[in-house]
Formats: structure tokens, C-alpha cells, sequence
């Protein structure tokens, strides 16, 4: 599929949170049937124990379906209150678990960090910490 037609396909799709866990594509599909035609239901699960991870995603053939489908957003399906909402395009590049490495302040060793305005002052960490020699004085040599 081209870049297109998964934006397009994504304009006529929901995403269903809180999915029970025994639930499957058949019992969604009747649950949604009275919204539209559907052309695809995907259960996500996880990739190393295959179990589902508790939602889903429903493609219909009409993009109006999507509006008639979140009003179902917080219907009972299996004991569940269900969450409802229009699938959104994920952007190439652009994660929301991305947490980078730069974050706004100075990364070198002991010199101004986020929590020191001079060399010398570390955040206090609990457990065990490094102290090796010549960490906290920069004029100080033991040989």
C-alpha cells in the first residue's frame, strides 16, 4: 500500500481500547456490525508470548462508519466498558515513545549538570555510588 492509501484506510478505521482478552474478531464484528460494513478487524498481540495485548483496530468500507462507531465509546463488550476513538496516522519519524538523548542540559563528567552549578556537586543517588579519586576536587592528587 502507498502512503496514500494508508491514510486513507486509517480515516475509516477505529481503534478499541479495553478489548477483553478472550474476545475475538468475530465477537467484535457483531458488536460493530450495526455501524457499518467492516472490512478488517485486527486483535494486536504481543510478539513473544502471543497473547492479546487488549485492543484493537477495525477498518470499515465507509469513512462515515467511524462517526456511528465512537458513539458506541464507553459500550459494554464482554464485561468490559470499551474505549472507542478514530485511528490515528502515525507520521514517519515521529514516535511517541522517543525519548532522545539530549535533554536540555549539560552531559559532561560532574560539569554543569541539572542539579550543579559547579564542578564538584553530584545529585545524591541512593544505593552504592562510584567514588573513585579526583571526583570531587579538581585540584586535589593523591600522588
Amino acid at each position: 500500500m502507498t502512503t496514500k492509501e494508508k491514510v486513507e484506510a486509517d480515516q475509516r478505521s477505529i481503534y478499541v481500547g479495553n478489548v477483553d482478552y478472550g474476545g475475538t474478531a468475530e465477537e467484535l464484528e457483531s458488536h460493530f456490525n450495526s455501524c457499518g460494513q467492516i472490512n478488517r478487524v485486527t486483535i494486536l498481540c504481543d510478539k513473544f508470548s502471543g497473547h492479546p495485548k487488549g485492543y484493537a483496530y477495525i477498518e470499515f468500507e465507509e469513512q462515515s462508519s467511524v462517526k456511528a462507531a465512537v458513539e458506541l465509546d464507553e459500550s459494554v463488550f464482554r464485561g468490559r466498558v470499551i474505549k472507542v476513538l478514530p485511528k490515528r496516522t502515525n507520521m514517519p519519524g515521529i514516535s511517541s515513545t522517543d525519548r532522545g538523548g539530549y535533554r536540555g542540559f549539560f552531559h559532561a563528567r560532574g560539569g554543569l549538570g541539572r542539579w550543579g552549578g559547579f564542578y564538584g556537586q553530584q545529585p545524591r543517588v541512593r544505593g552504592r555510588t562510584y567514588r573513585g579519586r579526583a571526583r570531587l576536587l579538581p585540584w586535589y592528587f593523591p600522588y
